[in-house]
C-alpha cells in the first residue's frame, strides 16, 4: 500500500495517506483546517550510504542544513577525515570516544563535570 502526501491549497499543511491500491482515495480533507481541495505532492525521500562514503563526501566548508547538525552521526566526520587523509589509523581509544558521543552527545558534559 502505497503513501501519498497531500498539501492543503487554502493552508499550505502536508497531509499524509497511506492508500488502498493505486487509485486518488475519495474525500481527500486537509487534516489541519479540513478544506477539501489538495495536491498530491511529491514526497521526500531518504538514502543510505555507508560511513565510509559520507566520510569520503565530507565537505567541512559546505554548508549544511539544520538535519546535518541533529544526525549524531556527524559528530566527528572532520577528525575522522584528518586522520584518514593523513594515513593514520584511529586508535581504539579514539573509536570508543567517538561511538559513545554519538549514541549519548551529553555524555560529554557528564564526562566533564566529573
Amino acid at each position: 500500500m502505497p503513501i501519498y502526501e497531500y498539501k492543503c491549497n487554502r493552508c499550505g499543511k502536508i497531509t499524509t495517506l497511506l492508500v488502498k491500491g493505486f487509485k486518488e482515495p475519495d474525500n481527500l480533507e486537509c487534516n489541519s483546517c479540513g478544506f477539501k481541495d489538495l495536491k498530491r505532492i511529491i514526497s521526500t525521500f531518504n538514502s543510505v550510504s555507508s560511513h565510509k562514503e559520507r566520510l569520503a563526501s565530507f565537505d567541512p566548508r559546505a554548508r549544511h542544513s539544520d538535519s546535518f547538525y541533529k544526525d549524531t552521526r556527524n559528530i566527528g566526520l572532520e577528525a575522522e577525515r584528518m586522520l584518514m587523509k593523513a594515513g593514520v589509523e584511529p586508535t581504539d581509544d579514539f573509536k570508543t570516544k567517538l561511538d559513545k558521543v554519538r549514541t549519548d552527545p551529553s555524555s560529554v558534559i557528564k564526562d566533564y563535570e566529573s
